[in-house]
């Protein structure tokens, strides 16, 4: 016996999938989110309490504050300790002293070859992501890349310096450097463009990176009129 009404069962089922997927769109980044901060703070845990005594562990000191029969788990207290020991080693580091034993340490890394360069990597690194005096990327612009009559997003960074800067100046006035991230956004490439190229945008860092991550689906909001 054939369905009297196979178009509402197709409506039905239609709708039912749309809702689903807007669901999806909705739980999977909270989801993800969660996910990701729960196991970064247990990765964190994992390093950090074995170096606390056993009498200042978070089961020892639920058992001391609450009572023999509660169980349960605790997560964060290395994640706190990190915190702490990191502004006071932040704080230290300010004072004369402590740039003191930074600068003895730091000599001493020095006459280590190979430590030496693992050191200087991860130290420019750091300093390029978490000093707020020198911002890592200043603008977003479009470029011709990687062929003329296409274009990509690009970041521009900073001026040219030393000898990369001596060289370009032969080759013309004004050159910047752009970082052109690709997708997905774990790599990318240097490009050092003649500064008139470059088209300038008031994208924010922030939603220039979205959109190459979500390879071009995800665009910034427009801008209300004032």
């Amino acid at each position: 016996m054939s369905d009297p009404h196979p178009s509402r069962r197709r409506g039905v089922l239609a709708r039912m999938r749309a809702s689903f997927l807007t669901g999806l769109v909705v739980v999977l980044p909270i989801g993800l989110t969660i996910y990701f901060v729960w196991t970064l703070i247990g990765w964190i845990d994992g390093w950090i309490l074995p170096l606390i005594p056993s009498a200042y562990q978070p089961e020892a000191l639920v058992e001391r504050f609450i009572g023999p029969d509660a169980n349960f788990p605790v997560r964060g207290i290395g994640v706190l300790v990190f915190l702490v020991f990191t502004i006071i080693i932040g704080w230290l580091a300010k004072g004369l002293f402590g740039r003191s034993v930074i600068h003895w340490g730091e000599d001493m890394v020095d006459r280590m070859p190979i430590i030496r360069s693992v050191y200087g990597a991860i130290k420019q690194v750091a300093e390029t992501f978490f000093n707020k005096k020198e911002q890592s990327f200043d603008q977003v612009c479009l470029l011709e890349f990687p062929r003329a009559g296409s274009y990509a997003l690009g970041f521009i960074s900073t001026r040219p310096r030393g000898e990369v800067a001596q060289r370009l100046a032969a080759l013309g006035p004004d050159f910047s450097a752009v970082f052109v991230g690709l997708t997905p956004f774990t790599s990318g490439m240097l490009l050092y463009v003649p500064t008139r190229d470059l088209v300038i945008l008031d994208m924010k860092i922030d939603d220039a990176a979205k959109l190459i991550v979500s390879g071009g689906l995800v665009y910034p909001l427009p801008k209300e009129p004032s």
